[in-house]
């Protein structure tokens, strides 16, 4: 019963971190009425995104507020027509450059070498660079507030956190966690004060930089072998004497990152072992996932069978506590806040099978991404 109590006061302070986090330290941007007067350069990497890349381009050519805007975007290796498709949406705006990539060189991952050819590229006047994902599909004024956003936090690097669109069960069980994992567990205002490079955050769907302070802090040349490129570009920063910042951006944009399964299970696959590195620390990670939000219910159920009420009780508390956390992250960052947060248990558990899925692959050399391999 000790260890129950303690399991359950720890969830209720995470949760408490959680809400603190979203109603005192999460940043929401909003567009200054004029905009900004700044040259900003918007830069996308595209790999076989004929599909869905027409959305993310017409809503950037839609861009207000941002009268010096130039679009670069970059067809990286694709086979399946992406670089036809952009050509025929962008119908010869002067703002847009379309380039066709190198094969990355020894040494480098496809992504930061697709995003270091379109830094080199852009306009050479454009003081901000903003990096978009073809998933993503930015509001009018998208650009414009994560611009003014950066400055008004004094940060070098900015992620305005996209409003992560889901529609399959596998999406909504995941997904969400995005979310919910920093939110919980990073303290968002010291992460911005502190230099340590250990203690932050990013997301490469829709991340807003300095110029000057990308270059000083290598930009992607720095990070080219980085599976997490966003989150290592984010440390190269604050290596550098630059800040970060994380933001909601869920009024900005939005972002479906994956359509089934098959390609969440890939895509965390491929990644999720370099957030922990080594196995021990993910064990030690998971292990303490499924006690603090995974245990409380299984308890629960055990105590009500073998009719101990008070076990039950404290155990449904712990259960409920962790829902309560789960909803405040969906309704501060535009998620579902319900009913989703119910199935918390369930989602922390295919956390863990993915989790362990990657380090598997990784040990046997098989995790790959757009096929191209990532280790």
């Amino acid at each position: 019963m000790v260890v129950l109590i303690a399991l359950v006061l720890g969830v209720a302070a995470l949760t408490a971190h959680t809400w603190v986090n979203a109603t005192r330290w999460l940043r929401r941007p909003t567009a200054a009425p004029g905009g900004t007067t700044e040259a900003v350069a918007v830069l996308l990497p595209l790999r076989d995104e004929a599909t869905r890349v027409t959305p993310c381009l017409q809503a950037l050519l839609a861009q207000r507020g941002v009268p010096d805007l130039r679009i670069v975007v970059l067809d990286d290796g694709s086979t399946d027509g992406t670089a036809e498709v952009v050509r025929r949406v962008v119908d010869g705006d002067p703002r847009v450059t379309v380039l066709t990539g190198a094969a990355p060189p020894p040494g480098w991952l496809g992504k930061p070498h697709a995003c270091h050819q379109l830094a080199v590229s852009a306009d050479p006047t454009a003081g901000v660079l903003v990096f978009v994902d073809a998933d993503v599909v930015l509001a009018p004024d998208g650009v414009a507030a994560a611009v003014g956003e950066l400055r008004a936090a004094g940060a070098t690097l900015l992620t305005p956190y996209p409003r992560i669109v889901v529609e399959s069960v596998a999406e909504r069980l995941v997904q969400p966690l995005l979310q919910w994992l920093w939110l919980t567990f990073l303290p968002l205002r010291a992460m911005e004060r502190s230099a340590r490079p250990s203690l932050a955050a990013a997301g490469g769907q829709f991340l807003v930089v300095d110029r000057a302070g990308y270059t000083a802090a290598g930009g992607h040349a720095a990070v080219r072998h980085q599976i997490l490129e966003d989150v290592e570009l984010a440390r190269a920063v604050k290596r550098a004497g630059g800040r970060i910042a994380l933001a909601d951006g869920s009024r900005l944009a939005t972002c479906r990152m994956y359509e089934n399964w098959a390609q969440l299970r890939d895509g965390y696959s491929k990644s999720l072992w370099a957030v922990f590195g080594h196995p021990g620390a993910a064990a030690a990670v998971l292990a303490g996932l499924l006690a603090f939000y995974t245990l409380p219910p299984v308890v629960a159920v055990g105590a009500v069978l073998a009719g101990a009420p008070t076990v039950a009780v404290t155990a449904w508390a712990g259960y409920l506590f962790g829902v309560a956390g789960r909803m405040i992250s969906a309704r501060s960052t535009g998620g579902r806040w319900w009913p989703d947060p119910l199935a918390h248990p369930v989602s922390v558990v295919v956390l863990g099978l993915l989790l362990v899925r990657s380090y598997h692959l990784r040990k046997r050399r098989q995790l790959s991404w757009r096929g191209r391999p990532v280790t």
